[in-house]
């Protein structure tokens, strides 16, 4: 390779900005490079790597900004290497304290460097940041905010959901080694999850700080024949990632493109009790007359082939023909029946079943659910024996497919995430499609590890009917345990639907004890509306 500079500064610059260049349209690439001499930030220096362009266009318009701006550097390569190999040139070249990474045909907004360098002297460990992005389409025009949670690494495992705009300390990049042969296509995914593993610091900036095009070549346009080999590179790249940080697990490819599944390995013996709380009421739903309670278990031991405890606690209410029903249902599995007190309200009923259990792991679920997934118990269990995870909750459909629950957010109040929407939403930006940290999740069908449940006082007995869950999860994230969704196993609930904003005397409870934290939810983002659970933008209705 050789560089070209122009009266280039020997001082060090705050940011270097890196861009591969092959073959962009000439419009596309000046473009791309006047959002960075318009940057309101100037202690910046902008090295672009000509990557053997066919074109006789790409090289002059490079040479001339380099001409015209000793800022800039242009690295021409003598030979095609690839996006990995064109990068590894720029970062050898580089020489800022923090390296962004801009693609030939995206752009950066006026005051990208600006809230980047702001926010690095706020958090003087951050070695890694991202920011939200938003699409540019085919006319031009700024679409499809993408608005991110703070850091959520079981969603990075899933997605790339942090991709643009991505800045890391210089030091941090050399420490890992920068980009990666054989990851072409998901270099940025990999050095991402390199990156995060050993960052002091991951913040992210709840801007849109870069435009992301949508050209036919680019995987933005949706188009899943294009770079296909980029998914398989992704998948190998979270692969290493588990076995670099430990996680025993399968990767593949998910359902959408670019969503990975990970399937965690879960040990043999683990024991686990399945606790239920009930009153022994029927229902009539799809047309049959329902036993609640012993319909449940039937549907978890169809789709499990663990042994398990389960511990009913029947309310004074419930029936000798019910609590015989029950027995039966379980056949040779344990199971221990438990009466409540009269005045028990229903997180005093959890933790009376929860005294009661012997099982290591814990399956609390409503008496009103019907599992749909099969080994939905060993998913759930994959998740809940780590020991960073204090909660692990699923996806749970209304009886006519309406989504019923996605994990809770708390943005005022506490709303189950796409609550109403058809069951094939895949909400936004695939939210719904990939497992991922929550505030919350619901106890209709949640796994908790036994010492977990004790250690954080159970659910409140002071929540007489409603907002255990919720509360719970705000108990897991105050020892800063994580909660877990997935969308890989899912459940219908035949429950009451409960009013997140009715004036109760369990919601001004919980608004009392936790007030501030339902305002402050890591996995949301303040360019969303408040009070809502559907990730629509400030502004839209």
């Amino acid at each position: 390779m050789s560089v070209v500079e122009s009266r280039r500064r020997t001082s060090s610059p705050r940011f270097s900005i890196v861009t591969p260049v092959y073959d962009p349209p000439a419009d596309v690439l000046r473009e791309m490079v006047e959002s960075v001499l318009a940057q309101s930030f100037a202690d910046w220096e902008f090295v672009l790597i000509d990557d053997c362009s066919p074109s006789d266009h790409v090289l002059p318009i490079l040479r001339g900004y380099a001409a015209s701006d000793e800022r800039i550097t242009v690295v021409e390569r003598t030979s095609n290497g690839g996006i990995v190999a064109a990068s590894n040139d720029g970062l050898a070249v580089a020489r800022g304290e923090f390296v962004g990474l801009l693609d030939h045909d995206d752009t950066l907004v006026v005051d990208a460097l600006r809230l980047v360098d702001m926010y690095a002297n706020q958090y003087p460990e951050m070695d890694y940041c991202y920011s939200d992005e938003d699409l540019i389409d085919l006319t031009g025009k700024y679409v499809g905010p993408f608005y991110k949670p703070d850091w959520s690494p079981e969603r990075l495992r899933a997605q790339n959901y942090c991709t643009h705009f991505s800045v890391f300390r210089a030091s941090l990049i050399e420490q890992i080694g920068g980009f990666r042969p054989g990851f072409d296509g998901s270099q940025d995914y990999d050095i991402i999850l390199r990156a995060s593993e050993q960052a002091r610091e991951v913040v992210h900036i709840p801007f849109v700080l870069y435009h992301w095009r949508q050209i036919a070549t680019s995987v933005a346009s949706g188009d899943l024949s294009v770079k296909p080999y980029a998914y398989d590179a992704g998948r190998e790249a979270v692969e290493q990632h588990c076995a670099r940080i430990g996680l025993d697990a399968d990767v593949t490819l998910g359902d959408f493109p670019g969503n990975y599944r990970t399937r965690r390995r879960t040990p043999v013996d683990a024991r686990i009790s399945v606790v239920i709380s009930t009153a022994g009421e029927s229902a009539r739903v799809w047309g049959v007359e329902r036993l609640h309670v012993v319909e449940t278990i039937r549907s978890v031991l169809a789709h499990s082939s663990r042994p398990l405890e389960f511990v009913v606690v029947v309310e004074p209410v419930t029936s000798d023909h019910v609590r015989a029903s029950i027995e039966r249902a379980v056949g040779d599995h344990d199971v221990r029946i438990v009466e409540a007190p009269a005045d028990a309200g229903r997180s005093e009923l959890v933790n009376l079943g929860v005294v009661t259990a012997t099982g290591d792991f814990l399956l609390l679920m409503h008496d009103d659910i019907e599992v749909v997934t099969d080994e939905f118990v060993d998913e759930l269990l994959g998740y809940a024996v780590d020991p960073s995870v204090g909660a692990v909750g699923c996806l749970a459909y209304f009886a006519d497919g309406r989504i019923r629950h996605g994990g809770y957010v708390h943005n005022g109040n506490p709303h189950e995430i796409m609550q109403g929407f058809a069951g094939d939403t895949p909400g936004h930006r695939g939210m719904m499609t990939v497992a991922r940290e929550t505030a919350s999740v619901s106890a209709a069908c949640m796994m908790v590890r036994r010492e977990v449940f004790f250690d954080v006082g159970g659910f409140s007995r002071s929540l007489h009917d409603d907002f255990g869950d919720v509360d719970f999860g705000l108990k897991l994230r105050s020892r800063d345990l994580t909660r877990i969704w997935t969308p890989h196993v899912a459940v219908y609930d035949f429950g009451v639907v409960v009013d997140p904003v009715a004036p109760t005397a369990d919601r001004e409870l919980l608004q009392r004890r936790w007030g501030h934290q339902l305002q402050q939810d890591p996995y949301f983002n303040p360019n969303l509306q408040p009070d809502r659970h559907d990730w629509v933008e400030k502004g839209l209705r």
